[in-house]
């Protein structure tokens, strides 16, 4: 205030910020918050990078002065909050955001509960991943590199449950969708009667068919061929995998742990989430591998937060402090590369010893 006089309300500045006048003087201000803004600022930002309107169609403004007010946002990390819930299950998957590959835990009613980047799927990735979160009754997985040693490392004690459609994804990439041999076509008929698997009995019963498959077309997968290179190697090496990915499925008790615990039997849902990054990444095409890095981890967190909250979930990462430079130590030099006369190593000059 200028005279004294109490403002009132005066509409609002182009800026979102309420606007004071003075009746008495007409005076009129503006009060200012630095937090108040940044808090703004990123709100727009984040509904920028979430959405799939332009900078200047959201602001109505240049896209450039949107970019110089919001880059400092690019600089915050959002953390997904810590509620140390133990969930029933737990399905994991990765998906690949250019070089980098981003694991993602979600509980079996949708919510994400953690994210953890990676160069790909190892076990180091994984046990960072599931040190994250509580030990789960199951965890449901596509059977990715290095998530077995994972979990018996990190939860030996939580249930496997093996995703049927990507067990039959593999198995059809062994066997093609028309396999040759007649063993071929039966056992990729024998995976997809996985899908409908829904009791005790008709899980029993499947067993049982895979086991008479064995028994009459197990010896294709021992039979073995000379290579022109004079090395002996499987003749149906591709049947022989096929066999593999179910046999091991199968006898690890890793295909119908829902029968007993009632968890999904699928990543399906988790899927369904990748596809949505995916979408999100289409709609900021050209954007640094760092930023869209960024842009998928505030997806995921906006995905259980309002975007009003957001700002209590975003942190600074501390930089780590510069390495001082070792100065030299004071005094002659024990190993160097110049010529020593002490030693009889200097620039010879004269006649001597020439003819």
């Amino acid at each position: 205030m200028v005279c004294g006089t109490q403002l009132v309300k005066n509409g609002r500045h182009p800026s979102g910020t309420q606007r004071w006048r003075c009746r008495n003087c007409g005076a009129s201000s503006v009060r200012r918050r630095a937090d108040v803004s940044q808090r703004e600022q990123l709100r727009r930002f984040l509904t920028w990078l979430t959405g799939k309107a332009s900078q200047s169609e959201l602001t109505g403004d240049s896209g450039r002065t949107f970019r110089r007010a919001t880059a400092w946002c690019w600089q915050l990390e959002p953390r997904m909050p810590v509620t140390g819930e133990v969930h029933d299950a737990v399905l994991v998957d990765g998906v690949w955001i250019g070089s980098w590959c981003l694991l993602i835990a979600q509980s079996s009613s949708g919510t994400v509960i953690a994210w953890q980047w990676a160069a790909r799927e190892t076990t180091a990735a994984w046990e960072a991943l599931f040190a994250q979160i509580p030990p789960p009754a199951v965890v449901v997985t596509d059977g990715g590199s290095g998530i077995r040693s994972a979990l018996a490392n990190t939860w030996p004690d939580t249930l496997i449950q093996r995703c049927i459609f990507h067990l039959q994804l593999n198995v059809t990439r062994e066997l093609t969708r028309n396999p040759r041999l007649r063993a071929g076509r039966a056992l990729r008929q024998i995976a997809l009667n996985l899908t409908t698997i829904h009791d005790i009995d008709a899980a029993i019963a499947w067993r049982l068919t895979l086991e008479a498959w064995w028994q009459r077309f197990g010896h294709l997968t021992r039979e073995r061929t000379l290579y022109d290179n004079g090395q002996f190697g499987y003749t149906h090496l591709k049947l022989r995998r096929a066999w593999g990915i179910l046999h091991r499925a199968a006898e690890a008790g890793h295909i119908f742990t829902n029968l007993e615990h009632g968890n999904p039997r699928a990543t399906s849902r988790l899927e369904g989430l990748n596809s949505q990054i995916r979408h999100l990444l289409r709609h900021h095409r050209g954007m640094p591998i760092h930023h869209r890095r960024r842009a998928v981890e505030w997806f995921l967190l906006l995905h259980e937060i309002t975007i009003d909250h957001a700002h209590k979930h975003a942190h600074i990462p501390q930089q780590a402090p510069p390495t001082s430079a070792n100065d030299e130590p004071i005094g002659p030099a024990l190993y160097d590369t110049g010529l020593n006369p002490e030693e009889g190593l200097w620039t010879r000059s004269g006649w001597a010893g020439h003819s």
